[in-house]
């Protein structure tokens, strides 16, 4: 096998500085492939803010979903950057038209191909409205994914049921979490100050996209009916999307959406919380879930592929059948902070044995393995 300096190309339809789970994973791996020692060259959509250089391509929007960028190249001037570069493995990570022109022109080179499957896209056409293209989009997926050495998906849920669906060469590639940054410590008084929070008083957190896939009517029907007995409760909503507007009308009701959050004052924003909700049941893995764990925080969700792995019910959290009330779980354990406490404790316990550096040696090891197959 080999274990020198790899050259790696990835391409991506999403990258830093733009804020989602498939950004976060794919812009730490290749600060740590980097700082290993390997060459990492990266083709992607180019941001409002960047002049033209190699490897940025043109970017347009999802025609249901225009917060979501697709790019557009050629198979030729793919071909051309991975020639340039001396690339000896290629890494698609989105499958959008620039993915398969990637996966045309490395096909054409001869190099071996390496996928990762991030987001089960072909479910969001059905939540979008376009329920007819929700079958063509699997068939579509799958034909990407099994023209290639390997996919790797980041749970065994995900990897079930995409093995059950006729995709090939399937590997779990899990996640870690930086729980320096994530941890209780970053506790901001000021925070709850400014929501005119006390100690005492609770606040129910939701982290992720303002949008249809993540859910979020029951979330917000849930916490309407528990403030009718719990006024000085609130839920603050972080990140942006189609919906927030929607969401806004709800700021007389203690409902309030802090907007997109990063870095540090992410981590202070988990800290500062008392319960993390998250409805969402299109996930493939749930970044947000594991960084709430290792801020100490107790998990209300529903126990659906991805997120039922990550939490156990009664020991970190609380997992509900999907479609379920959530209200008598945020009642269950808004009456008892012993509680809360618990099983904040246990899912920061299983956060710690999370880390970054295990997914990418996984990571490292199979492009070596592809490497060595050629």
């Amino acid at each position: 096998m080999t274990t020198g300096k790899l050259r790696i190309a990835l391409i991506t339809e999403t990258y830093p500085p733009e804020i989602n789970g498939v950004a976060l994973t794919l812009g730490k791996a290749v600060e740590e492939l980097r700082s290993r020692g390997h060459e990492v060259r990266v083709i992607r959509p180019r941001q409002s803010d960047e002049s033209a250089q190699e490897g940025l391509v043109k970017a347009f929007p999802l025609f249901f979903y225009p917060q979501v960028k697709l790019g557009w190249a050629s198979p030729g001037y793919i071909n051309d950057c991975l020639q340039s570069w001396s690339s000896e493995v290629v890494h698609i990570a989105t499958e959008g038209p620039l993915g398969y022109a990637a996966l045309i022109a490395a096909r054409k080179l001869g190099l071996p191909v390496v996928t990762s499957f991030h987001t089960n896209f072909d479910q969001y056409f059905s939540l979008y409205g376009i329920p007819a293209l929700h079958h063509l989009a699997r068939l579509y997926l799958r034909h990407f994914h099994n023209a290639t050495r390997q996919t790797l998906v980041p749970s065994q849920g995900t990897l079930r049921r995409l093995h059950q669906q006729g995709f090939l060469h399937l590997q779990q590639w899990g996640r870690g979490v930086d729980t320096q940054r994530f941890n209780p410590q970053w506790r901001d008084a000021q925070i709850r100050r400014d929501l005119g929070l006390s100690d005492e008083d609770l606040l129910l957190l939701y982290v992720g996209r303002l949008a249809r896939e993540k859910n979020l009517p029951p979330l917000i029907a849930a916490y309407r009916k528990l403030s009718r007995n719990h006024p000085r409760a609130i839920l603050v909503l972080v990140g942006d999307g189609p919906l927030r507007s929607e969401i806004n009308q709800y700021t007389n009701e203690r409902i309030y959406c802090a907007g997109m959050q990063s870095g540090m004052n992410l981590a202070r924003w988990y800290a500062s919380a008392d319960l993390f909700c998250f409805p969402s049941c299109s996930e493939t893995f749930g970044n947000v879930v594991l960084e709430a764990q290792a801020s100490a925080l107790p998990i209300i969700a529903y126990d659906c592929p991805g997120v039922c792995e990550q939490v156990i019910h009664g020991e970190h959290g609380l997992l509900l059948p999907r479609d379920s009330d959530l209200e008598t779980a945020m009642q269950t354990l808004y009456s008892n902070p012993a509680e809360r406490q618990r099983l904040g404790k246990a899912g920061r316990l299983r956060a710690e044995s999370q880390s970054w550096t295990r997914s990418f040696d996984i990571l490292e090891a199979t492009y070596q393995q592809q490497l060595a197959a050629r």
